[in-house]
C-alpha cells in the first residue's frame, strides 16, 4: 500500500515508524470530503438582489439579512464611494464619468462589483446586491459575471410599496436627515426613472423564475417575516 508523508509528521531524516504515516487512500478520501464540503457549501449560497422602489426599505431590510443569515452586502453607492476614496484604478475609471456627468457604463460597473465580490473569498455564504441590477442589461450582465464563478442568484426579492406610502417616508426621511433630493419634485421625478427604467427588470426575473413578491408595506418585522419565508426556502 502506497503512503502519504503529511507536512507535521517527522521528515525523512528523522526515524520515523510506520505508524507516523497515513495511507495515501485515507488522505484522498479526506481530501474528497473537502471538495465536496466545499461544492455543497456553493450550492447553499444565497445570493439575493434586493429590489424596490426609492423609500421601499431596501436598506433597512439588508441589514436584517446580514445579521439573520450572515450574508456580504453590496451596495452600489457604497462601491463606487469607497473604489473613488481609494483611489483604485476602477475607482479613477469611474469618477472619469462621474465627473463628466456621464452614467457608468454596465461594464464597468460590473466589474467593480465583481471585485468586490471577489474579495469576500469562495467561503461566504452568500450576497445581497442592493441598487445592482436596475436595468435587463445589467441583469444579464450580473448573471453572467457570477456564472463565470459557478455562482448565481438565488432569489430576487421585490419590496412592492404604494407611491403615495413611498412619497410620505422619502419626504420625512428629507425633513430628518437633510438630503437636499429628498424633495417632492424630485422624488416625483425617481419614481418615473424607476417605473421606465427599471420595473420591467420584474418581468425578467419572473420569466428567470427568481422573483419573489414581498408587501413591504406594514410592520418591519413582518415584512422580514415575509422576507425569510422564501429565503429559508431558496
Amino acid at each position: 500500500m502506497k503512503f502519504q508523508k503529511l507536512p507535521h509528521m517527522p521528515s525523512a531524516k528523522t526515524n520515523a515508524q510506520p505508524g507516523d504515516l497515513l495511507p495515501d487512500v485515507w488522505y484522498k478520501k479526506k481530501q474528497a470530503e473537502a471538495e465536496l464540503n466545499q461544492v455543497e457549501q456553493h450550492i447553499n449560497m444565497k445570493n439575493i438582489v434586493i429590489f424596490g422602489a426609492p423609500g421601499s426599505g431596501k436598506g433597512t431590510q439588508s441589514e436584517k439579512l446580514i445579521e439573520h443569515y450572515g450574508l456580504e452586502h453590496i451596495s452600489t453607492g457604497d462601491v463606487l464611494r469607497a473604489e473613488i476614496k481609494k483611489g483604485s484604478e476602477l475607482g479613477q475609471t469611474a469618477k472619469s464619468f462621474i465627473d463628466q456627468g456621464q452614467l457608468i457604463p454596465d461594464e464597468l460597473m460590473v466589474n467593480i462589483l465583481a471585485s468586490v465580490y471577489d474579495s469576500f473569498g469562495r467561503g461566504h455564504k452568500g450576497v445581497i446586491f442592493d441598487g445592482f441590477p436596475r436595468t435587463i442589461p445589467q441583469a444579464e450582465a450580473l448573471k453572467q459575471m457570477l456564472a463565470e464563478r459557478g455562482d448565481k442568484v438565488a432569489a430576487m426579492l421585490e419590496l412592492d410599496v404604494p407611491e403615495d406610502e413611498l412619497m410620505k417616508r422619502l419626504l420625512l426621511r428629507g425633513q430628518q436627515s437633510g438630503r437636499a433630493d429628498d424633495n417632492e419634485e424630485t422624488i416625483k421625478k425617481r419614481l418615473v426613472v424607476y417605473h421606465s427604467q427599471t420595473q420591467p427588470l420584474i418581468e425578467w426575473y419572473k420569466q428567470e423564475g427568481l422573483h419573489h413578491h414581498i408587501n413591504g408595506l406594514g410592520e418591519l418585522d413582518r415584512i422580514f417575516g415575509d422576507i425569510c419565508a422564501v429565503v429559508d426556502n431558496i
